[in-house]
């Protein structure tokens, strides 16, 4: 038994291939929702992080939002005043120092989760909907 040829016609494909790639785009550039998710995890944080004589660890903590990341950040290098060089240890801890870790931004991204997972939520339903409309 020998193969067949086999004709295949489908309606709307040309529309699909351009749904999906309109969506496709949208979908690369995610930074928009990555900046408002940075941005409730570090406000979380700079609530939670521990609190010296100066406040400059909770001061320190940013946001940063690419194309595909959220990143929350927290410490400088300053050599002045201002300067939080033990953002690092103070967060993972440092046990040969004694330095228990204060994981600050890690609970403040678990803390809430609820919030930031519904911001991609609705950003991945915008996206189908796209698709949806062919």
């Amino acid at each position: 038994m020998g193969f067949q040829d086999v004709s295949l016609k489908v309606d709307g494909a040309r529309q699909l291939r351009k749904t999906l790639r309109e969506a496709s785009e949208g979908a690369a550039d995610l930074k928009p929702v990555h900046k408002a998710v940075g941005d409730i995890v570090a406000t979380r944080g700079s609530g939670i992080a521990p609190r010296g004589d100066t406040g400059n660890l909770a001061n320190s903590v940013r946001t940063g939002a690419t194309k595909t990341a959220t990143v929350v950040r927290s410490g400088n290098n300053r050599k002045t005043a201002s300067g939080v060089p033990y953002a690092g240890p103070i967060h993972w801890g440092w046990p040969e120092r004694n330095i228990q870790a204060q994981p600050f931004l890690a609970e403040a991204a678990k803390d809430t989760e609820n919030q930031w997972v519904k911001l991609y939520m609705q950003k991945v339903e915008e996206l189908l909907d796209q698709i949806k409309g062919v």
